[in-house]
């Protein structure tokens, strides 16, 4: 599905572009957009994470702030690759930056906060060691 690598201290992923992401003009839809991120970020928070023993992150988490920039449109069949790193850790959130490019030029960048939450009550809880390790490994900001 994601073809993927650890680059430095960002995680890299590659993420296709679907026929149903397209708005009427052909680009990406700006919506759809967020399905790209969404994507890439679960191939490095869920699989990638998990691998790595950092299996908590798997167990609820939500995303609390957004922050996007278009700045090129993105077709179907362009190559579509995502960057990201963590800029903020804190003991109950971090936020992610995004890197996307299509043929190799910057489309998007955009940030997102995130919270861990407890999977029966859905309340804020705090990093466990093995997510912070993860997450730590990752800390560009």
């Amino acid at each position: 599905m994601h073809k993927s690598h650890q680059t430095g201290r960002r995680y890299v992923t590659d993420v296709r572009v679907r026929w149903s992401d397209l708005d009427a003009y052909g680009h990406v839809n700006n919506a759809r957009a967020l399905t790209l991120l969404e994507e890439a970020r679960v191939d490095w928070l869920f699989t990638e994470a998990t691998l790595r023993g950092a299996t908590g992150l798997t167990g609820g988490m939500v995303v609390s702030r957004l922050s996007i920039h278009y700045k090129k449109s993105i077709t179907f069949g362009q190559p579509v690759s995502v960057s990201m790193g963590v800029v903020e850790l804190k003991s109950v959130s971090t936020t992610i930056d995004y890197v996307v490019t299509a043929d190799d030029e910057v489309a998007i960048t955009a940030n997102t906060q995130l919270v861990p939450v407890d999977p029966v009550n859905w309340r804020p809880r705090r990093w466990d060691t093995a997510e912070r390790a993860f997450l730590t490994e990752y800390l560009v900001g």
